[in-house]
């Protein structure tokens, strides 16, 4: 049998069609996929700590007289940190290593967590919050780190797609426990619990093999040595990856730290009746990760080029979000519930590919740091569209943001296909 491959204008070689029933003559057994959940525990558990402050506002409200600038200020500052810290938390992970820096970073953000209920003035909170912000930035580098070290790539947009998947996790279950909690216990209780569910989480992490028993094949020496900071930088996946997530992540941070709020202003939804349209926001958005991780496999498998098969859903994507300023005019919750959640499901479809891009393109040793680079520009877009928030919300309404957030994906497909016309696919150690 005779394999083909397509070389794209800069020397890139796409992979063969053949390439995922080879890999799947390598039994990968169980432990790469006891050790995806660990990540998946681990990212939902981090989401819940992030979602926990923007569903307890109006009792913090209530409790320390707080106005939309204060609750912006914060949330602006907490975004601030983690995106500061996110380049040198990539570094840190590939540094260290999974086996001990995704721990280490687990163990500090749970602690900062858990020191929100002691806060009482909005500096403490600010900086609960800074610390959480910083010690968060490990997740993102460590949980693709993990899924390009413990899985080949003809599965490894499953994983990420499951990975990707953890936010919705933890954003679905989150306002369906923390209001219960806040109204049984008050906010404080709330706080504490939730951090401390994060220290559970490292007796399972150290319980499962330190070394992958299926290793993904060796790049060659002189490439290895080759990947360095000025490299990675000069590099054009870096970069469309890094472009995608500016102009995308705004539209995630928006819904998560801003949409309770637009539904209690909105549709006047309290504590008590927020929780299932944002369930339900979170479950549709899971549904799109998993969509974004499955329909790449599928199409892989079925001899489809690695560019097109990134391509396909990333457009698909940047089309479903198109409807979202619609939610502005709807009468009721439920519609806007619906046209949210298709947003937040386009949104992880998208993000689980522009992920795999990065696990695909570069070698297991850099992907952490090639990541924390795109998050770190993500999160940079994710303060710009917070600030701008705070202060929309309170003078002129959500109208701009809205647009903004239907256009964001269209924008950031077409940069990527012009930054990369055809993706580089390759693995190494």
């Amino acid at each position: 049998m005779t394999t083909q491959t397509d070389t794209g204008p800069d020397g890139v070689t796409e992979a063969p069609a053949e390439a995922p029933e080879l890999a799947a003559r390598r039994p990968l057994g169980w432990a790469p996929w006891l050790v995806l959940a660990c990540v998946f525990a681990a990212t939902a558990l981090n989401y819940a700590d992030r979602q926990s402050m923007a569903l307890l506002k109006p009792l913090i409200d209530a409790d320390l007289g707080w106005a939309q600038e204060d609750y912006g200020l914060v949330m602006t500052a907490f975004q601030a940190a983690g995106m500061l810290a996110l380049v040198g938390a990539g570094w840190f992970i590939d540094r260290v290593g999974l086996r001990w820096g995704y721990p280490l970073a687990v163990a500090a953000w749970s602690l900062a967590a858990m020191a929100h209920a002691g806060a009482r003035t909005t500096g403490q909170f600010l900086a609960c919050r800074l610390a959480l912000g910083v010690a968060e930035a490990a997740n993102t580098p460590a949980a693709a780190k993990a899924v390009a070290r413990w899985f080949p790539a003809d599965r490894r947009s499953i994983a990420i797609g499951l990975m990707n998947a953890a936010p919705n996790v933890g954003a679905v279950a989150t306002p369906l426990i923390l209001p219960w909690l806040a109204l049984e216990w008050g906010w404080h209780v709330t706080f504490f619990l939730t951090g401390a569910a994060g220290l559970i989480w490292l007796v399972a992490w150290f319980l499962l093999p330190a070394r992958p028993r299926v290793q993904a094949v060796a790049a060659p020496v002189e490439d290895q040595a080759a990947w360095s900071w000025r490299r990675l930088l000069t590099d054009r996946h870096c970069w469309a990856v890094a472009g995608a997530k500016f102009l995308t992540d705004p539209v995630w941070w928006f819904m998560l730290l801003w949409m309770p709020d637009f539904f209690h202003q909105r549709f006047d939804l309290d504590m008590r009746h927020i929780g299932a349209p944002v369930a339900t926001v979170y479950a549709l958005a899971t549904v799109g990760a998993l969509l974004g991780g499955i329909v790449p496999a599928r199409l892989l498998a079925a001899g489809v080029s690695p560019s097109r098969v990134r391509w396909i859903p990333m457009a698909a994507s940047a089309v479903l979000v198109l409807p979202l300023p619609l939610a502005l005019w709807a009468d009721s919750p439920w519609p806007a519930v619906l046209l949210v959640g298709l947003v937040l499901a386009a949104h992880q479809g998208f993000s689980t590919n522009v992920f795999a891009l990065a696990a695909d393109a570069f070698p297991v040793r850099m992907v952490g740091t090639a990541i924390g680079v795109g998050a770190f520009c993500g999160n940079l877009g994710g303060v710009l569209i917070l600030q701008a928030t705070s202060w929309l919300s309170a003078h002129g309404g959500y109208h701009p943001l809205f647009i903004y957030c239907a256009v964001a994906y269209g924008l950031a497909f077409l940069l990527v296909r012009v930054l990369i016309p055809r993706v580089r696919v390759g693995e190494g150690a």
